[in-house]
């Protein structure tokens, strides 16, 4: 899927910037020329470069998230990943106040860095487009609260705005592919953080700003992800399908043994959560 993504992305991209380099050309070569219907020849050219710049977006956001890359995980301390979240993102937008609240400190667990990383400047870049979204005269000061913590096996990571908020209807919609609230949104954001968050054994949340804060207005976003980096064990218990399938294609020949792959399965995943539970409360 990744490979196919790639070459479909390609050859979207491909004709794009002779497109917008032709529409550039033509509005430096014409724009002075040009004295009747100025304004319809600049926003039409105008329109061109600004829809090929969409179109080149949505295709680099479509071919990221068919090849998501495999979680690598290791041991890593979740608070010096969200201060560094917060960093970036308080250079990039020195207007709003993007605060970082780190319940303990360091916060040990196993993940992947980079994706977690993504996911959360992901959701912090959606607060920030949020809040644009509120006229100056209601909005006041625009702020970002991100707040970390470890709720027994899971880390938690809470980032509320006071921005527009989210829709009350339909609102888990929002996780699905291509499904956006916004005008020039690809509907793949929330999708990818979703993804990432699953294969590190967890998931988002969308709530109201509301209810952490009663009285505000906004979103409040909760990403939710095992402290092994893994799903709980009672999922992975439910994955034996194919193993039941040989074994009924079997059931003349094992008689009643056609259960025993269950433990060779399920025993070493048991092992590995435990080994990686260990490594992550140790930080090795």
């Amino acid at each position: 899927m990744g490979d196919v993504a790639r070459r479909i992305a390609h050859e979207i991209k491909n004709p794009l910037t002779p497109i917008q380099l032709s529409a550039e050309r033509i509005r430096r070569k014409f724009g002075k020329v040009i004295t009747e219907d100025k304004n319809i020849f600049e926003q039409c050219t105008d329109t061109i470069v600004r829809q090929v710049d969409d179109i080149r977006r949505m295709v680099d956001e479509f071919a990221r998230f068919a090849r998501m890359p495999k979680p690598v995980m290791e041991g890593e301390d979740v608070a010096d990943t969200v201060r560094q979240a917060v960093f970036l993102m308080r250079v990039a937008h020195p207007d709003l106040d993007i605060e970082a609240d780190i319940k303990e400190d360091p916060i040990r667990a196993q993940f992947d860095r980079r994706l977690i990383s993504q996911a959360l400047t992901n959701i912090i870049k959606n607060a920030t487009e949020a809040i644009e979204q509120v006229p100056p005269e209601e909005l006041g000061k625009g702020r970002i609260d991100v707040v970390a913590q470890r709720e027994n096996d899971d880390i938690i990571i809470d980032v509320i705005d006071n921005g527009i908020g989210l829709p009350k209807v339909a609102r888990s919609r929002l996780l699905e592919p291509y499904v956006t609230t916004r005008a020039k949104g690809t509907g793949l954001g929330l999708a990818i953080v979703g993804r990432v968050l699953e294969d590190h054994g967890g998931r988002i949340e969308l709530k109201d700003a509301s209810d952490f804060r009663p009285g505000q207005r906004g979103a409040w976003m909760r990403l939710r992800y095992a402290v092994s980096g893994q799903a709980p064990k009672g999922d992975a218990k439910e994955q034996p399908a194919p193993t039941n399938q040989v074994t009924n294609q079997q059931t003349s020949e094992q008689g009643d043994e056609k259960n025993t792959p269950a433990p060779e399965t399920t025993e070493p995943a048991a092992t590995t959560n435990h080994e990686t539970k260990t490594e992550a409360a140790t930080g090795d």
